[in-house]
């Protein structure tokens, strides 16, 4: 049997990804691999540091093909899932902005959400003949299973004991309401009547497809942030948390809930708990839609304005997911029934074939025991990593070294789409004490007696290994 190389984990988005990857990592150990994760960026900064390993990556695009070209110089082997791949943009967009033709061939491996990511990337037209698609499901969708709802138990409680019963308003404004200006679809202008040039939202999309986005989100965000005093009006006994996307500034919502004791925005830990204490779910296209359906808590899809190039392509799923409700009127009438008892989760046979083509491993094995079936076969048959040669080594690690100190530099400079504080918001960071005591909590609802040993390597970054 080959050594088996270790699993690097990078975590992009603290809330949303952390706990399905440490889900991940424990289920490794148990197999009896090593793995190392923590920040995307540290990580990445430090690739040289690290033994030669798998890097399961989360995207493939043109912003990734530096990184691939060193890691493959250092040696390391690159296995990618698409976290923007369940709801995605019409497939040509998608393509544009999300597939590289020259990063997706430095991947040695692939791992889908379902079918209907699997077919999509198939159609792709510089697709690698040789690259294989396993459709395993997402570590995300993990944690949405009945048998993973103790590990947030607690998180659930503790929301009801600070804010009683809510409503959970999950918005997804990121394009035009981004954490900073150059993130949105459309730079700001300088003068009036200038031709916005395009952020970052808006890379790889034509102009009068992002130009139609940006216009029905701008609207639906206007109606949306009309929409929130409605609701705390209409229920005066329920709480209204507002949770914005994870990229999405906050001050608009921030406005609101000065007003008002009963509206609170967080972006507070993982979406899960607080979809599984809500009396009901309001969004539109977002994720969370189809986690709630998932997990049967009834969600709305406020649809205030319809534009057909968005709604019938870019939300098919999310929307479709749903009850769908087209006037705050409407919303609020639906939304009593859920409290009355007599309206619940959006069901029925369509939508469940509809989830199950787009979500594998609902049932049956979880996703995270499918992804290292494949790493384990993967291991087993043949060393999976050949030392590069020499010149090739010391060259990977000298252009990792120049990105780490060129990254450093221009992060310190005003207009940076991503500066130091950006990366603060979407991974804070986690103590080594709170990393082992989700990895128990994981492990006990598991019934994994693996013992596991979690040290820091650097305070972003960890290594989680079996020690018996």
């Amino acid at each position: 049997m080959h050594p088996k190389p270790p699993l690097i984990i990078p975590v992009e988005n603290q809330v949303r990804e952390l706990d399905p990857k440490l889900l991940l990592a424990c289920i490794a150990a148990r197999r009896g691999f090593v793995s190392i994760i923590g920040s995307h960026r540290e990580i990445d900064f430090r690739i040289a540091a690290f033994p030669r390993g798998l890097y399961l990556n989360k995207s493939m695009t043109e912003r990734n093909l530096k990184m691939f070209q060193i890691m493959r110089r250092i040696g390391h082997a690159i296995l990618t899932w698409d976290e923007e791949a369940l709801i995605h943009l019409p497939p040509d967009i998608y393509y544009s902005r999300r597939l590289s033709p020259v990063a997706i061939r430095h991947v040695s491996h692939l791992f889908a959400w379902g079918e209907e990511n699997a077919d999509l990337w198939r159609r792709y037209p510089e697709f690698p003949e040789d690259l294989p698609i396993h459709v395993t499901g997402n570590p995300r969708n993990d944690m949405l299973r009945p048998e993973l709802h103790a590990f947030y138990a607690e998180e659930v409680r503790a929301i009801h004991d600070r804010y009683g019963d809510y409503l959970l308003v999950n918005t997804n404004f990121n394009h035009v309401n981004a954490f900073f200006p150059a993130q949105n679809l459309f730079k700001p202008v300088a003068h009036p009547g200038e031709t916005p040039q395009f952020g970052k939202a808006g890379v790889g999309m034509t102009r009068p497809f992002a130009e139609a986005l940006r216009d029905q989100k701008q609207a639906v965000f206007r109606a949306f942030q009309a929409l929130i005093p409605v609701l705390a009006s209409a229920f005066p006994r329920l709480a209204i948390i507002v949770r914005p996307h994870p990229t999405e500034g906050q001050a608009a919502y921030q406005r609101l809930a000065a007003g008002n004791p009963r509206i609170h925005v967080t972006n507070e830990g993982n979406v899960v708990p607080w979809l599984r204490g809500a009396k009901a779910l309001i969004h539109n296209g977002c994720t969370t839609g189809v986690e709630a359906f998932v997990m049967r808590i009834p969600a709305f899809s406020f649809r205030p304005t319809v534009n057909a190039i968005i709604d019938d392509t870019f939300y098919v799923l999310s929307h479709g997911l749903s009850h769908q409700c087209f006037s705050a009127g409407e919303l609020v009438a639906e939304i009593q029934q859920v409290l009355d008892g007599t309206l619940g989760a959006a069901g029925g046979e369509a939508r469940a074939a509809l989830v199950k083509r787009y979500l594998t491993g609902q049932d049956g094995a979880l996703a995270c025991e499918r992804m290292m079936d494949v790493l384990q076969a993967l291991t087993e048959k043949q060393p999976v990593l050949a030392a590069p040669a020499l010149p090739k080594r010391l060259c990977g690690t000298a252009l990792a070294q120049g990105r780490f100190l060129i990254k450093r530099l221009k992060s310190r400079f005003p207009g940076t789409h991503a500066p130091p504080e950006f990366h603060r918001h979407r991974y804070p960071g986690i103590t080594l004490a709170e990393l082992r005591r989700r990895i128990r909590r994981f492990q006990e609802i598991l019934g994994d007696r693996t013992p596991v040993s979690v040290e820091a390597i650097t305070p972003e970054i960890f290594r989680i290994r079996p020690s018996g």
